[in-house]
């Protein structure tokens, strides 16, 4: 009977019999995740798509392993009792609670309904040096062929994400996908997709992890056309400016746009050929428009806003009202 291979990067069954020194390509290795690159510590390739990360060939001939690799320990779950015991241990300290500072009151904040505004892209030599060399580049001129071309070459991996089948010829495509809808999420430890939330703390579990949709293979990026994907992204603040950096690596200054009013912002990249990133935001606080500008580099966006008045915002974004985010949950649940 045929074994499932657990070498990292392998996911594929074989044949005991049959099983040599070159019956297996796999990654040595372990995952990266650096900066939004990711790729495995045994070479060089590196992506900030997951999908593509999936399907970066191995690097390392060998032998199909069958022993699953162990799942890692869970920690000791302790009795209500002894966590009373270790809480009473614990040094008893005075509270003080340290209340954030108010939105601006709703009365003198702008209306969201303001026209918006497209910021300034200020595009750096090195985002400009970056798609140079793409455009020169010679294997980017094959990938585009190749993407062009209607040809599907048999070892084509699935671009759905966490399809394993790869394309073995015209009776591939009549086969049903079994695959994750949603995108990865990797958080304090856990990974899981945002489509099922099975989590696990193993990556080579989570790899495993079998989808909760059936659809169509997807084997070329033309059939698949541009990804909706997320981005890391965070933002910091000093006391007239907030700043909001978009991991997004060599993104297309002609196709991408940010726009805002006195209190909204809507932002628009599109990187790396065919991906494409959308968020809004409701801000805490107000900014100025006319002073305010967005930094495209190689390896990210910085949009640098000016704040309208000189003072410290509680948080990014505008909190929902209570009322409004229990008529979300109503239409969720009804849903």
């Amino acid at each position: 009977m045929s074994q499932l291979c657990y070498n990292r990067g392998c996911g594929q069954r074989f044949d005991p019999s049959t099983n040599t020194e070159d019956s297996c390509t796999y990654h040595p290795g372990v995952p990266v995740f650096h900066d939004a690159l990711k790729g495995w510590s045994c070479c060089k390739r590196r992506t900030t798509d997951f999908s593509d990360f999936l399907s970066i060939v191995g690097c390392t001939k060998g032998l199909h392993n069958s022993e699953k690799p162990p799942e890692p320990v869970k920690p000791e779950v302790k009795t209500t009792s002894e966590r009373k015991e270790l809480a009473e241990l614990k040094p008893k300290f005075q509270e003080h609670i340290i209340r954030a500072p108010k939105p601006v009151e709703t009365i003198n904040r702008p209306s969201p309904d303001e026209p918006m505004t497209s910021l300034q892209l200020k595009v750096s030599a090195s985002l400009k040096q970056a798609l140079d060399k793409l455009k020169l580049s010679s294997e980017n001129e094959e990938e585009k062929k190749e993407e062009d071309s209607d040809e599907i070459k048999i070892g084509t991996s699935c671009k759905n994400g966490g399809c394993l089948k790869t394309f073995e010829g015209p009776q591939s495509t009549e086969e049903i996908c079994i695959y994750h809808s949603g995108v990865p999420i990797f958080h304090e430890g856990m990974k899981y997709w945002s489509c099922c939330r099975r989590k696990t703390s193993d990556f080579n579990t989570f790899l495993s992890q079998e989808g909760c949709t059936t659809g169509t293979h997807v084997w070329t990026k033309k059939d698949a056309g541009k990804k909706v994907v997320p981005c890391r992204h965070d933002w910091h603040q000093t006391g007239g400016e907030v700043t909001i950096s978009i991991y997004a690596k060599n993104s297309l200054p002609e196709l991408s746009h940010v726009e805002a009013n006195s209190t909204m912002l809507n932002i628009h990249i599109i990187f790396e050929g065919d991906k494409e990133f959308d968020h809004s935001v409701k801000l805490w606080g107000v900014i100025d428009v006319k002073r305010s500008y967005v930094n495209m580099t190689a390896t990210k966006i910085e949009l640098t806003m000016r704040k309208a008045e000189p003072m410290l915002w509680a948080s990014l974004e505008l909190p929902i009202p209570k009322t409004q985010q229990k008529q979300i949950e109503d239409i969720t649940d009804q849903e």
